[in-house]
């Protein structure tokens, strides 16, 4: 229904603007996937923002290509489902829920699990309307019937239903293994979760005595502290150094434990000293070691981080203290000799930034290989996951192809809970969907599944998997498109695409957009610590959502990190205003038309040709580069076209007919204009949804709302070559004319005497045909247009394709100055003939390129020799 007021304010409010459409929207559920079977289904899954706290630029820019490719699939008359939702983030949800607790005096063991439990479902909805506010803000065209969150119960379905198939399947099994361990928040670690940074740390040499002996074997090692759990030292068995020594016992210093010296071919005999200490319980090398060799594990580590009943009298101190003190123990012993200084990779937390420690832990994997290798396998067919851009698919496949067991288990509470119990008295594993049914008898496992094993299935789970005949998810699985940044390919991507291929024997998505990370305008990441962060509810506070968007687009390629400009986004917002004071122009122009008064089949003036030909030029561009998640492509375009055609120049133009005194020239410019206008707002409204909306409410038009409106499409009886060359010569005299009068102070208003002498008759018809715009726009006294003119001798001059221009300004001309300035023209014109006869008389060249790419730069060519003889014809009057 369109809305009854036609007119527009004076001022470009974008709060204003904004305010109550997205419930307009909402009201008319125009984002709502209908399962029109008339219409081909299009979907996209919203990578699950964490219930942590607030969306960040990221989010924002993340979204909103998502948005715009989904508001372009629905007006291009898709069925299309853009489905939200949020994830649980089990170890950043509870680290935040146990701050929150502590302020308020107690902790997690206090409330006891389900209280505690409680107390975190108290926060996902407080931090989910958060989220829901900013989608808001951001105009997302989100399905909220569909809404899905990670812990929910259609989604723990799915997951208890895959963690038991992979079990049955020998996929997932439980052992005791060398993890990554986070010593704070207390639970395992994924490889991916683990962030390495350089750190000035040290060797420490220690020479350990050998058994009923005076020798003694040289070791080293970052971690002296873990020399406490020791329990062999291995050489290479082909060390010539060390064959006497294979098989001989080390007293171990401090702890006096007798270990021995073992052979393995793992040792490097060029690195260090050629024999390395055996700790099995706390490196993963040294655990493949012991197992090859049966050694003992001794744990002498406590979950936090310090050291336990096996570390002796360094019972109870932190890691790092005891290995301040074991350092100075040694020395006194002398059996540390040396430290040298070492700068070394050291594992940190991603979530609580703790340095993470190699621990020996019972804990859940899944086995990877059998699972990468089907996924490799599919890379090789049509089914392949698309990569955009293609670089990033090596990224994919070198982690699939070196692919290591996944420690899933995690020691935390909020979370999906493993679906295993163990019997009380038997110890007995049962793995299943229900419990037993005897409950009394069994204790389900404490741990919950690592928040990405749930993530994994986002994208067939939230369609009604694992009942395959779920209308969502026969209709709207595989999806089209998944965007999020390249920094998770690893973390989400490869493993929805492993776990889709297992369980639905499909791809979760037919293309991947990656994009890089938001940066701050100096290129530094935004963080805490520097104080650079930019909230986009700020953005969206000064400059409305669709100057944000518009930025957020356009910023940057596929796959590139962007810097956020305070600047370009208020140049955003001047965008948006030159649309709002053209179009609120427009209107007042289109006061009483109606839609039905459009009519397109009346003698077009020739701006009226040229801007339906760049509107069609536009709408194929436009369409093709978002097709290809090209948007800051497109938005050059649309920008292009928008501010330098249709505001500059077409309704400039239009000004003519509209406060002339032809009634049918004034009511076709209406029609091209009111047309262009409503075209030109859905070629936008992808990118600036609001500011579209508003305006096309105002427009004439047929339909409800923008967001279900048509897409373009070109119409062929629009596109007019002859007009467009027509149109470019046009512009051309006016910009030289407005150039020569700004070079010589003479301002528009002052009337001056302007000849043309045109190439042939052909183009003297056709500008005396446009005579009327070049007497509005270039203000002459007199305006002379022929194939021949008596060129006066004190004249600015300027060459355009097919025509010279004269204008007599004697007394205003500095003639040194005039023919400088013609010399340095003459030198541009014959470095572009030089290089285009280059091109031409390239016979590789010629043969291979396409006839038209050929023909092109033979007109180019013809057309820089004109322009090269009239300027030499000029400068040769004026030194005459």
């Amino acid at each position: 229904m369109q809305e009854n007021n036609t007119t527009l304010p004076p001022k470009y409010d974008p709060q204003a603007v904004e305010q109550d459409r997205y419930k307009f929207w909402l009201d008319g559920k125009y984002f709502e996937a209908t399962g029109d079977p008339e219409k081909e289904p299009f979907s996209i899954v919203i990578p699950p923002p964490n219930v942590t706290g607030r969306l960040h630029l990221g989010h924002a820019w993340d979204t909103t290509m998502q948005d715009t490719i989904s508001r372009m699939k629905r007006m291009q008359g898709y069925d299309v489902l853009w489905l939200p939702g949020m994830d649980h983030a089990g170890i950043a949800t509870q680290a935040k829920v146990e701050a929150r607790l502590k302020e308020e005096g107690t902790n997690r063991y206090e409330l006891g699990r389900e209280k505690f439990l409680q107390k975190a479902w108290d926060w996902k909805e407080e931090y989910a309307s958060f989220i829901r506010s900013q989608w808001e803000k951001l105009g997302l065209g989100l399905d909220y019937s569909r809404e899905r969150f990670t812990l929910d119960e259609g989604l723990s379905e799915a997951v208890k239903e895959v963690f038991v198939k992979l079990y049955e399947k020998g996929l997932i099994y439980r052992g005791k293994y060398i993890i990554n361990w986070d010593p704070v928040t207390k639970t395992a670690l994924s490889d991916i979760e683990v962030i390495y940074k350089e750190v000035n740390g040290n060797f420490y040499h220690m020479k350990y005595p050998i058994k009923d002996s005076d020798e003694t074997i040289e070791i080293a090692t970052t971690r002296p502290e873990t020399m406490l759990g020791d329990t062999a030292v291995a050489v290479n068995p082909k060390d010539e150094r060390y064959q006497h020594l294979i098989g001989k016992t080390v007293v171990l210093p401090i702890v006096g434990r007798e270990i021995q010296i073992i052979a393995d071919e793992y040792v490097d005999m060029e690195f260090g000293s050629g024999a390395v200490k055996i700790t099995p319980a706390h490196d993963p090398n040294d655990f493949e070691i012991g197992n090859r060799h049966n050694l003992e594990r001794v744990l002498v580590m406590n979950e936090d981080g310090t050291m336990n009943e096996n570390a002796g009298k360094y019972e109870g101190m932190d890691r790092f203290e005891c290995r301040k003190q074991i350092v100075k123990d040694l020395q006194d012993m002398s059996v540390l000799f040396k430290i040298e200084e070492h700068v070394h990779q050291v594992g940190h937390s991603e979530r609580s930034g703790a340095v993470v420690e190699p621990y020996l832990s019972t804990q859940w994997f899944v086995k990877m290989q059998p699972l990468a290798d089907s996924v490799l396998e599919m890379q090789n067919t049509e089914e392949r996951i698309n990569f955009v851009p293609e670089r990033f698919e090596r990224t994919y496949l070198n982690w699939m192809e070196n692919i290591r067991d996944w420690c899933i288990s995690r020691q935390l509470w909020w979370g999906h809970r493993i679906p295993a119990w163990y019997h009380k008295e038997t110890g007995e594993l049962y793995v299943g969907k229900e419990a037993p049914s005897d409950i009394e008898n069994w204790e389900q496992d404490e741990d919950v599944l690592d928040t990405w094993f749930s993530s994994a299935l986002w994208p067939f789970s939230t369609m009604g998997w694992p009942n395959e005949e779920a209308e969502d998810f026969k209709r709207y699985f595989p999806t089209d498109v998944l965007i999020t940044g390249y920094d998770i390919i690893f973390f989400w991507v490869a493993r929805m695409a492993f776990q889709s291929k297992e369980f639905t024997g499909k791809r979760p998505f037919k293309d991947v957009l990656l994009h890089g990370l938001i940066r701050d305008s100096e290129g530094r990441k935004f963080s805490k610590s520097l104080g650079n962060g930019v909230d986009p509810m700020d953005v969206i506070e000064k400059y409305g959502a669709d100057s944000l968007r518009y930025f957020l687009l356009t910023g940057t390629s596929p796959g590139q990190d962007m810097r956020f400009y305070w600047e370009k986004v208020e140049s955003t917002w001047n965008f948006a205003n030159k649309i709002w004071n053209a179009s609120r122009f427009s209107l007042m122009n289109l006061e009483g038309f109606t839609y039905e008064d459009i009519d397109l089949t009346g003698e077009l003036s020739l701006a009226d040709k040229w801007i339906l030909t760049r509107l069609n030029e536009t709408i194929e561009q436009v369409t093709r580069n978002t097709d290809k998640y090209e948007f800051g492509e497109a938005g050059r375009h649309l920008h292009n076209f928008i501010w330098d055609e249709l505001c500059d120049w077409y309704i400039e133009m239009a000004k003519l007919p509209l406060y002339g005194e032809d009634d049918q020239a004034k009511k076709t410019t209406q029609s091209v204009l009111a047309y262009v206008l409503d075209q030109t707002m859905r070629l936008l409204h992808p990118f600036m949804p609001f500011i579209t909306e508003e305006i096309w409410q105002k427009l004439p038009h047929q339909g409800e709302s923008i967001t279900i409106a048509e897409w373009p499409k070109v119409q062929e009886d629009f596109h007019d070559e002859k007009a467009s060359e027509e149109m470019k010569r046009l512009v051309s005299i006016i910009k030289a004319v407005r150039n020569i009068r700004a070079e010589v102070d003479t301002p528009m208003s002052k009337q001056i005497s302007l000849l043309i002498q045109a190439k042939d008759e052909a183009i003297v018809k056709e500008l005396e045909h446009n005579r009327g715009y070049l007497e509005r726009f270039c203000n002459p006294s007199e305006l002379v247009i022929a194939s021949k003119v008596d060129a006066p001798e004190k004249a600015m001059t300027a060459v355009i394709t097919g025509a010279e221009i004269f204008l007599p300004l004697e007394g205003l001309i500095d003639f040194d100055k005039e023919i400088a300035r013609l010399e340095k023209e003459l030198e541009k014109w014959n470095k572009e003939v030089e290089r285009v006869q280059k091109k031409l008389s390239n016979q590789g060249f010629v043969a291979k390129a396409p006839a038209a790419v050929v023909e092109e730069e033979k007109k180019k060519e013809q057309d820089y020799l004109e322009k090269q003889a009239a300027v030499q014809a000029r400068l040769a009057e004026l030194k005459s």
